[in-house]
């Protein structure tokens, strides 16, 4: 193999190299964000930080909705593990108790999960497919006929 062939041999797996390595860096930096949102049990498991934006869904404990002037404080629980909520706003009209729901903000330090925004389920029937899976992976999830 003469000079020239084996510079663009060298130059073709640098390439290859090159590629692979930022196709990994990019994977591994977005392994956590291609989530549509974290269970309350992922969110332990997880120790997610404070401070960092993400969503949480789940099914809004029964009971546990508190209204004030100001604040609507309420849980959601996938079945093993519960996260207060706290959103400030006008949730929307199919919010309720026993229903999926999932909302975008961050944790406090307290471990309250403080929502700017809240989004409920759209109908009788469904419910999002991540809180399907959720549901399924911590036992809570009935099938129910047509």
């Amino acid at each position: 193999m003469n000079a020239r062939k084996r510079r663009r041999l060298y130059f073709a797996l640098s390439l290859l190299v090159g590629g692979a390595a930022t196709a990994a860096l990019v994977v591994a930096g977005l392994q956590d964000n291609v989530l549509y949102f974290y269970s309350p049990s992922d969110v332990f498991a997880k120790h997610v930080a404070p401070g960092v934006n993400f969503r949480i869904g789940g099914m809004v404990e029964k009971h546990s909705v508190h209204k004030n002037d100001t604040e609507i404080h309420f849980t959601v629980t996938d079945g093993r593990k519960q996260v207060p909520v706290e959103f400030k706003g006008v949730l929307p009209a199919l919010f309720r108790e026993g229903q999926g729901v999932v909302a975008v903000g961050s944790l406090r330090e307290s471990g309250t999960f403080e929502a700017s925004q809240v989004l409920a389920k759209h109908d009788e029937k469904y419910m999002p497919p991540e809180v399907v899976d959720a549901l399924k992976r911590s036992g809570r999830w009935k099938e129910t006929g047509p």
